[in-house]
């Protein structure tokens, strides 16, 4: 059977890696290091990860793409967590006899953050309690106070799973919703609860956009600038997907202008993000660090179903394996 002798555990920001899963079933002699930094600069990644066996990777975090794979020679086993992961080359890790194993979750958790951000944003709410907390009672942030949800029009760019379920809440909030996406039927809008609609149509009359697209080439900068130039001033915009489905230059220059009332982002294009980064500074936002599956639940998931699949790999009996194609 095979054997494992080094497990890499990466971007375990938050430090709670080896409290959320259940690592003692492992076998003693394998060495677990946990890794809490990002590392981007490829030398010193291959450096760091030269010596493992097995490495798991938080999502798409680090990328694992064919020039990174050709250099770990030692490497053996993949885990992600999740059940896809776009950042592997699985192609090649198919060739370099590395098996890549997926890991379940739990629910769509990005639903929730999704309307924590609509609603932070239209209620004013970060603004009010760090006022509140400085002594000051219902101040009006640039002259504004919170905008109620019913009534208004939520436009979904995205209606997949995650879309489908964050148009059931705008539902229930009284919210009309429209819908769209590259292939996406009239049917199947109105199945989910919204109205079909073309995309120039859906960024003019959204009083909330949300986006809920996988990133693809074909879906990089869906959004663009002229697609921004649509939206109305009182409107907002909301990025729980990927950061690139929005061209950011054009997003930043809309919220300084006042073009549009508000952003709220959980992804970016570069992650972890900079200190510095023009976003940080942008009036009118709601930042996340990328927290949309960050919950003790998923968590709890991810990493048990990482020690399934380094025990079933050590079984040679691998589970949940991901295949080019």
């Amino acid at each position: 059977m095979p054997e494992l002798t080094r497990l890499a555990i990466l971007d375990d920001y938050q430090g709670v890696a080896l409290t959320r899963g259940p690592w003692d079933r492992l076998p003693e002699g394998l060495t677990i290091e946990v890794f809490r930094d990002t590392v981007t600069d490829p030398e010193a990644l291959v450096a760091r990860l030269a010596p493992f066996d097995a490495i798991l990777m938080m999502r798409e975090r680090t990328p694992f793409p064919r020039a990174l794979l050709e250099r770990l020679p030692s490497l053996r086993l993949l885990v992600t967590t999740g059940a896809r992961n776009r950042s592997i080359d699985l192609e090649a890790a198919a060739e370099r006899g590395v098996t890549v194993c997926g890991t379940p979750g739990f629910g769509n958790p990005t639903v929730d953050l999704t309307w924590g951000l609509i609603l932070s944003l239209m209620r004013r709410i970060p603004e009010q309690q760090a006022s509140l907390r400085a002594g000051r009672w219902q101040i009006a942030p640039g002259g504004s106070v919170g905008v109620t949800l019913e009534g208004k029009v939520l436009g979904l760019v995205g209606l997949g799973n995650l879309g489908a379920r964050v148009a059931k809440v705008g539902a229930a909030f009284g919210m009309e919703v429209l819908a769209w996406s590259q292939n996406l039927t009239a049917e199947r809008a109105e199945a989910a609860g919204a109205r079909l609609v073309d995309k120039a149509g859906l960024m003019a009359e959204a009083d909330v956009i949300s986006l809920h697209l996988v990133l693809s080439d074909r879906s990089r900068g869906i959004v663009g600038a002229a697609d921004i130039a649509r939206m109305k001033r009182s409107a907002v915009i909301v990025n729980t997907s990927r950061g690139p489905l929005i061209e950011q230059e054009a997003l930043i220059a809309a919220l300084a202008e006042g073009r549009i009332a508000g952003a709220g982002i959980d992804v970016f294009d570069q992650e972890p993000l900079p200190p510095g980064h023009p976003l940080l500074a942008a009036p009118n936002t709601v930042l996340t660090p990328h927290l949309g599956y960050v919950t003790e639940e998923n968590y709890a998931q991810y990493f048990l179903g990482a020690v399934e699949a380094v025990q079933a790999f050590i079984a040679g009996q691998p589970i949940r394996e991901l295949r080019a194609g």
